[in-house]
């Protein structure tokens, strides 16, 4: 997969901001956000359901997570930098922040 130009990775994420509940940061030829949940269950929950869509789409994100605090950093590394898969891994991730959020 090849990466995208730096005008097409700003169109994108232009339209991730619009969509996104996340505060999606543009930097350094990735995503980067952070998700706060109440407790560490809910933000373990959340990374398990990401793992889960993760794994379909073979397209893992760069994170961490400190008790209630989740860390993300997308980019496709293979490619060596930003493309589709990453922009669509955002989007789901950050739907699936609102559910956990929620419960």
């Amino acid at each position: 997969m090849k990466s995208m130009s730096t005008q097409e990775a700003q169109q994108a994420f232009n339209v991730l901001q619009q969509q996104a509940q996340a505060p999606w940061q543009l930097q350094d030829d990735s995503l980067h956000t952070q998700w706060t949940f109440k407790n560490f269950l809910q933000a373990m929950a959340f990374m398990n359901a990401v793992a889960e869509v993760a794994e379909r789409m073979n397209h893992h994100p760069d994170w961490s997570n400190v008790y209630n605090r989740v860390n993300v950093r997308l980019t496709t590394h293979d490619a060596g930098g930003l493309t589709a898969l990453d922009f669509e891994l955002a989007q789901a991730m950050d739907s699936l922040a609102v559910n956990a959020s929620q419960s």
